[in-house]
């Protein structure tokens, strides 16, 4: 048998990493400024994280949620005071698309609508439902295409008020930052709209902070910058600092019932260990602050680029458009500088390192990527 072949693959073979190095089959360093599609937050087999899923380990791996699990409700606990949403409800999955499936079926039991409005650019995950809300038609097969999503362009007001007015709106799925839209920063204004037209309608307003969320900005979510709460915030991918964990949190005025959602594996044991592992480390390292710090760092510098046609994004969440003619750059950086980023077509790099990234290696990438752009 062989791997079903749909990944673009670099020839490399990643066999360690430490904070923000990894290192291949020949032990060659590399610096991580992507961390795996921002999901690498606190660094690589960072030790308490190493030790919280081993301790775990050796008590209980697994067990169905037909049981009493404390360590879920620990991770909740934990959550709702580094996040600063103390009076929401989590429900635990296993992934970004999951967590994304269930925000919106969990609003369209809310209020009995099937309408969603979702963006231009948007990308919410590959399953039956977050891949509808995606914009994308390539990865959207026949089967998930549904009339019950409304695509409107990206922090269009004037659209958005119209699509509420026309249509009965279930929700509202956003990114506070698209991240594979290509850094675009949703403007806090438009957030603004989308919390008095969903209060005015009775619609729920889905902060996708699957990729944008868990401290990348400086702030927990995104969205935060707005100053308005959402109804149900998803997120995943740096949650679990490499452990596949997923999840959403959901405002107090959705009420729960038994058999309305449901998984085996989420919330596993070692699932909520790592996810506890990783706001521990947030919490007791103010990753927040340095991700807030050296992001904006970063950000400057790279505005002094004169090849650069411009930087967006916020703390480290950072999007470089580069001109057609150094499209190569991406390239460049990993085969000769070996230094692992991420894109957004066409010509979009994409920053998404772990949240404790040093100033000393946002120098050491900027020194080659200098050295990439004057070649």
């Amino acid at each position: 048998m062989k791997l079903f072949d749909v990944y673009p693959i670099n020839p490399i073979n990643i066999v360690r990493g430490q904070g923000s190095l990894v290192y291949d089959a020949h032990d060659t360093e590399y610096l991580d400024m992507y961390g795996g599609h921002a999901v690498i937050s606190i660094g690589h087999t960072h030790p308490h994280y190493v030790k919280r899923l081993e301790d775990q380990l050796h008590k209980l791996g697994f067990y169905s949620n037909s049981i009493e699990i404390p360590i879920q409700k620990e991770l909740a606990q934990k959550l709702g005071k580094v996040s600063g949403k103390e009076d929401y409800q989590l429900f635990l999955c296993n992934s970004g698309a999951e967590a994304n499936e269930n925000a919106l079926k969990l609003a369209s039991f809310y209020n009995g609508k099937k309408k969603v409005i979702a963006f231009s650019k948007s990308f919410h995950g590959r399953t039956s439902l977050a891949v509808a809300v995606t914009d994308n038609p390539k990865i959207v097969a026949p089967i998930n295409e549904t009339d019950n999503v409304i695509f409107l362009p990206w922090a269009d007001e004037a659209a958005l008020e119209e699509a509420f007015k026309n249509n009965e709106i279930s929700s509202v799925i956003i990114e506070g930052i698209q991240g594979v839209g290509g850094i675009q920063v949703a403007p806090e204004g438009f957030l603004q709209k989308i919390r008095s037209l969903c209060d005015q309608y009775n619609a729920v307003f889905i902060a996708d902070s699957v990729q944008c969320g868990y401290g990348r900005t400086g702030k927990f979510f995104s969205h935060d910058f707005a100053g308005v709460n959402a109804d149900i915030y998803s997120m995943a991918k740096g949650m679990g600092n490499g452990f596949p964990v997923g999840g959403i949190i959901i405002s107090p005025k959705i009420q729960p019932a038994y058999g309305m959602l449901g998984t085996t594996f989420g919330g596993n044991h070692l699932a909520c260990a790592a996810g506890l592992a990783v706001l521990e480390t947030m919490e007791q390292d103010n990753l927040l602050q340095n991700a807030a710090e050296v992001g904006g760092y970063l950000i400057k510098e790279l505005n002094k680029l004169e090849q650069v046609k411009e930087v967006r994004g916020r703390g480290l969440m950072i999007g470089i458009e580069l001109p057609e003619e150094l499209a190569h750059a991406r390239k460049e950086l990993l085969n000769k500088h070996h230094i692992f980023t991420g894109e957004a077509k066409p010509n979009v790099i994409r920053l998404l390192p772990a949240l404790n990234l040093t100033k000393a290696h946002a120098d050491r990438f900027l020194e080659a990527f200098v050295n990439v752009l004057n070649q």
